[in-house]
């Protein structure tokens, strides 16, 4: 492909909010936008939702479009969607949509399922005027090529392709772990409408194998649409290992705190090396949404009641320089995830910092570790062979120290933002030649 048709190309890449907390997609997605934007190509990141909130610099635009407030309320209210814009536009300012977490916490599960289904229909939803208000701001930018967020905006392709006349990609992220929870019938219907989209939808992005495989077979997606393009992390996620003060050998996790990423597995585990008499610490970070806290506090004083106060530290959530300082301190990173998980950005930063993962054998985590050899697997949902892999590692200190060589190299060498931008950049350009090749 010529560089002139790589040049000429202008993306508008959608990102969804994830209500004020870190996401490991919006940290993806907004490290694709900032490499490509760094190496001169021309790409608009769009937030959908509420505002991005990421660890690295923003490069997302101000103004949020399907903003969460309006879209719940047109969602509850069928007055509320007759209401003139002039009327409703304040409620998408970016300041107010930092509120949409507390709100969402009190939303009815069945609240949440309807609003998938109709946000799902498009243009035949009762969001359609959001749509409409996407499509007037998008084609003054002339885009020739769309990306999607993940396959609940499936819907609104169709509309996009044609109002736009481009090519539409839709980046896979894990959509499973939620659709699969929608009560009868809205997952059936749900499941539908994504396959009805797949016509108006000319590429499906993963960022693991593992992921575009499993999400083909089960939304029964074309596989020939199917690429995979890895995760990537910029210079600044490469930290530098260094020896900890603390003589302790001290296990970490990072990640969002709630059952299905499996804190209370891991704090299992830990008091079982406790009880064996190994001198180890746990180190906590993670966000926790209003609907977990109770979660957290059962882990929390389970640890206090056992008499390990003085070897666990739960930091809450932390920002750049506070992950940077977390896994400098750690001998090595456990997230026992109970579900499958597509992604796991949160295992290529350990391993970029040197710090070895102990991960169950499901997901992507088998994926990363062939890869990288930066890690063990443990049979998943066995805490005994959770302990049994924390304890060979704390054990084998030369085995400890060659895993987090091997995987801090391959990931330094493998799995950055500029192959993540290059390989994007590729598929978009072979895309947008497809598409016009058809349409002559």
């Amino acid at each position: 492909m010529a560089a002139t048709d790589a040049d000429n190309l202008r993306v508008v890449y959608l990102a969804a909010g994830a209500a004020g907390m870190y996401c490991g997609s919006c940290i993806r997605d907004n490290r694709l936008a900032a490499a490509l934007l760094e190496h001169g190509r021309d790409i608009a990141l769009i937030p959908l939702y509420t505002p991005l909130r990421t660890d690295d610099g923003d490069v997302s635009q101000h103004t949020v479009y399907y903003g969460g407030l309006n879209v719940y309320l047109e969602q509850r209210w069928r007055f509320y969607r007759r209401l003139p814009r002039f009327v409703t536009h304040w409620l998408d300012a970016p300041w107010l949509l930092g509120f949409v977490s507390r709100f969402a916490a009190r939303t009815r599960p069945e609240d949440v399922a309807d609003l998938t289904i109709s946000v799902l229909r498009g243009d035949h939803g009762p969001q359609r005027v959001e749509l409409e208000r996407l499509i007037d701001a998008l084609r003054p930018m002339k885009p020739s090529l769309v990306n999607l967020p993940n396959l609940m905006f499936a819907g609104v392709a169709r509309s996009l392709r044609e109002a736009l006349d481009v090519p539409v990609v839709c980046t896979l992220s894990g959509e499973d772990i939620f659709l699969d929870h929608l009560p009868e019938p809205h997952r059936n219907k749900a499941f539908r409408l994504i396959r009805e989209a797949g016509a108006s939808i000319d590429a499906y992005v993963a960022v693991t194998n593992y992921y575009g495989r499993f999400a083909a077979e089960h939304f029964d997606l074309p596989p020939e649409r199917m690429h995979v393009v890895p995760l990537g992390l910029g210079h600044a996620d490469f930290i530098e290992r260094a020896e900890h003060a603390d003589s302790r050998f001290t296990i970490g996790y990072l990640a969002r705190i709630c059952p299905d990423k499996g804190l209370d597995n891991l704090a299992e585990a830990f008091l079982r090396l406790r009880r064996d008499g190994r001198d180890c610490r746990l180190r906590i970070a993670g966000y926790l949404g209003p609907g977990d806290k109770d979660y957290c506090e059962r882990i929390l004083a389970k640890l206090r009641s056992s008499g390990v106060s003085d070897a666990v530290d739960y930091l809450g959530e932390v920002d750049r320089d506070g992950k940077a300082d977390l896994l400098r301190s750690l001998d090595l990173l456990s997230v026992p995830t109970k579900y499958h998980e597509a992604k796991g950005l949160y295992v290529l930063e350990a391993m970029a910092a040197g710090v070895p993962v102990v991960q169950p054998n499901h997901g992507s985590f088998p994926e990363f570790i062939e890869a990288t050899g930066g890690g063990l697997l443990y049979e998943a949902g066995n805490i005994e062979a959770l302990t049994d892999a924390l304890a060979c590692l704390m054990d084998d200190v030369a085995l400890r120290r060659e895993m987090g060589a091997r995987g801090a190299e391959v990931v330094r060498r493998d799995f950055t933002d500029e192959r993540m931008a290059d390989e994007t950049w590729a598929l978009y350009t072979r895309l947008r030649a497809d598409y016009q090749k058809s349409s002559a």
